[in-house]
């Protein structure tokens, strides 16, 4: 009887850091790769390396680009990995966009730390650096959605479109006659720039995100929200900053906010987007045509529709524009990146609304601003918030509750074990008492650093 152990390094009772490894004597497979993000306790565990010999580690499977599926890479590198890291095209070049740009945020967040004193570690570091990244992107290797491709002599897997972001995918993995399906982050329905999940058809193990298991997206009236933003803004001669994922959701917005202009319910009011990693991104929706829903004449309205700020030069010029405007900047989280700036020097102002559009992780500085916070630590220093905060859940990348189990149902199979991984505990809770009332399926929700171990 051949035996499979299962490691759950990460996504494990947290929404963060997804990584989890197949261990049999044949092969030896992690399945994604994510730095953790969020409390203090998930974000000390980046710093320490995996329980086990990455050298031995045959091959990574990514099933998205995102920083919490693909950010611990060049540290598993730095350990001694030296396999091929599998994932289609638009995912690695969104991977290599997130690295970078993750390692820059390190490397300048380090240098500041340590300029200005504020860090209890002498000297600060960064977590890793653009020379690390450099020589991770050696590794990558992309595949064709819905291709099979062998592994091992007796395992192999297929990529499947999912929706979430451009090039995302679930993964369909064949292990000794046995199918493991990874749900990786499962995306909408109805989406405005991407075609609803594909669904898988069979699965022996499944392993399934529940981000908002334990929830419905609202109806939201987006376009009526915004469009009532907007003219406040322009009313109280304001700003109206807009944290966002660099990956789909800024690219969202953008189309939102066009369509409203084109539509002429709004008027021309000047719109940033400060993100070089956004922008970059939107050239992987220009190389990759067929993985969204977007025409050339779309693309092009709505990029020629905004102000592209690359240059942190740009970004004061744009603070100092005394024009009401929009300005959507990264991180989604207010984590890191430019959107920081915007909030320390305009964040105490009445004039200001801050509008949150996608999941805040426990902790985070987004999280504690939809919690009510009145003053937020950016850069070693706390800042007054007096700016309007506003909520819009509809614009998730992630599939609701009945979403989720829209992509389960047409499952044939009752699975032996479903394992419910990408999720806070309450979420997690919830969706394993849906899925024992709907399908009578058996559940387990792992904690971090678990083993289950499976007999094949």
């Amino acid at each position: 009887m051949r035996k499979l152990k299962v490691h759950f390094f990460g996504g494990s009772g947290t929404v963060t850091g997804s990584k989890f490894y197949l261990e049999t004597e044949e092969i030896k497979i992690l399945v994604d790769c994510g730095v953790f993000q969020g409390t203090k306790e998930l974000r000390k565990q980046n710093w320490e390396p995996l329980p086990i010999d990455a050298s031995k580690i045959d091959v990574v499977l990514l099933t998205h680009g995102h920083l919490d599926h693909c950010g611990y890479l060049p540290l598993l590198v730095k350990q001694g990995f030296r396999g091929n890291i599998l994932g289609t095209a638009p995912t690695l070049e969104i991977a290599k966009i997130i690295l970078e740009d993750s390692a820059k945020i390190h490397e300048e967040e380090a240098e500041r730390a340590n300029e200005e004193g504020y860090s209890k570690h002498n000297p600060a570091l960064p977590l890793y650096t653009q020379k690390d990244v450099a020589f991770t992107l050696k590794f990558l290797r992309s595949i064709e959605e819905g291709k099979p491709i062998r592994l091992s002599e007796n395992c192999s897997v297929r990529f499947l479109f999912n929706g979430h972001i451009i090039g995302s995918t679930y993964l369909e993995l064949e292990l000794f006659g046995k199918v493991f399906v990874f749900s990786g982050d499962v995306g909408r329905q109805q989406d405005d720039l991407l075609d609803p999940p594909k669904q898988p058809q069979w699965a022996d193990y499944l392993f399934v995100e529940s981000t908002y298991g334990d929830r419905l997206h609202p109806e939201e009236d987006v376009q009526g929200i915004l469009k009532e933003l907007v003219d406040h803004t322009l009313q109280n001669r304001g700003v109206l900053i807009i944290p966002s994922f660099a990956v789909e959701r800024l690219q969202s917005l953008m189309f939102q906010l066009w369509k409203l202009y084109d539509k002429n319910l709004i008027p021309n009011i000047p719109i940033f987007v400060d993100s070089p990693m956004g922008i970059n991104v939107l050239e992987v929706f220009a190389q990759f045509p067929e993985w969204h829903k977007l025409s050339i004449g779309e693309y092009h309205n709505m990029c020629n529709h905004v102000t592209l700020v690359s240059s942190y030069g740009e970004t004061w010029e744009t603070i100092d524009d005394p024009r009401p405007k929009i300005v959507i900047a990264g991180s989604g989280m207010v984590t890191g990146g430019r959107v920081l700036t915007y909030i320390k020097q305009l964040g105490d102002m009445e004039s200001t609304s801050i509008l949150l559009v996608g999941y805040q992780a426990e902790e985070t500085r987004g999280r504690k601003l939809l919690e009510g916070s009145t003053e937020l630590k950016i850069f070693g220093k706390h800042i007054p918030i007096k700016a309007k905060i506003h909520h819009l859940e509809s614009l998730s990348a992630h599939a609701d509750q009945e979403e989720l189990l829209h992509w389960m149902g047409s499952i044939k199979n009752v699975p032996e074990k479903v394992f419910l991984i990408h999720g806070e505990q309450d979420s997690l809770d919830a969706y394993k008492s849906k899925i024992k009332e709907q399908l009578d399926w058996s559940c387990h929700v792992p904690t971090l650093y678990e083993v289950v171990e499976i007999l094949l």
